[in-house]
């Protein structure tokens, strides 16, 4: 009898939660008879392939910051977007300028990720940036000048905040002008550059706070949980009470419901 047949099924178990696994051992493991180290191994087996899927994935989604560092580039930012869509709150953007050798197995849009992950990687990303910079723009000027114009001074304010400043820039979907370096707009750059979706999880993260920060104060609509968009229970709301200050009038359909008070 060897000596992974003379462990238990939790001494295996705490052996298989290590990070590295020589495959010889897995071998013998899987000529362990006993179904509870057979389920162990399946388990595990698993999770590696899941792991290599995500390393992959965050390669794939280098390869933008890569192509800029062979032609020369040193301080590549991505900026991203959060709040377009929402009847209230602001819309947020933030820039981020990630070091070269920065790897973050599981970075992804921040929509993909749950709210957990989100905070977790929003407090590694602002831990290991080379610079970033997180701006909003509120419901009344989104109003004044409409929200793809607002959402576009929103990535201005925080490309402006970039210290140092960035040689090239990735955006994601909105093309931005007067720039003093390069750019590139990626349709679902979020999904496409590591740069871009690091970006998307610091402007999330950030607007969700302040969402729940308003929620505070107008607790009825549920702006921790809603985040501002038209949900069923936000639309009623508005219906039974009204428009807050943090509504964009300029939305449907609480334009209506303003303008008929």
């Amino acid at each position: 009898m060897t000596i992974l047949k003379q462990k238990t099924i939790a001494e295996i178990k705490q052996l298989l939660e290590q990070s590295h696994i020589d495959q010889t051992i897995i071998q013998e493991l899987k000529s362990d008879q006993r179904v509870g180290v057979q389920k162990l191994v399946q388990s595990y087996e698993k999770k590696q392939f899941k792991h290599e899927q995500l390393c992959k994935q965050f390669e794939d989604m280098c390869v933008y910051e890569k192509a800029s560092f062979d032609r020369g580039c040193q301080y590549v930012a991505g900026v991203d977007e959060a709040g377009r869509g929402p009847l209230a709150g602001p819309v947020v953007a933030a820039a981020v300028i990630l070091p070269k050798d920065f790897r973050l197995i599981g970075l992804n849009d921040s929509k993909q990720l749950k709210a957990a992950t989100r905070r977790e990687f929003y407090d590694t990303i602002k831990q290991e940036a080379i610079s970033y910079g997180i701006a909003a723009v509120d419901n009344d000027t989104i109003d004044k000048i409409n929200i793809y114009e607002a959402t576009k001074l929103a990535m201005t304010r925080a490309i402006e905040q970039l210290d140092p400043e960035p040689d090239h820039i990735l955006i994601d979907a909105v093309p931005l002008n007067n720039l003093t370096a390069s750019s590139e707009s990626l349709i679902k750059g979020d999904c496409k550059s590591v740069s871009i979706a690091a970006a998307s999880i610091l402007a999330k993260v950030t607007r969700d706070q302040m969402m729940s920060n308003i929620h505070k104060e107008y607790p009825d609509y549920q702006f921790a949980a809603n985040q501002g968009y038209g949900t069923k229970h936000h639309l009623n709301t508005l219906h039974s009470k009204g428009v807050t200050p943090y509504h964009r009038k300029s939305f449907a359909p609480v334009d209506a419901i303003y303008a008929g008070k």
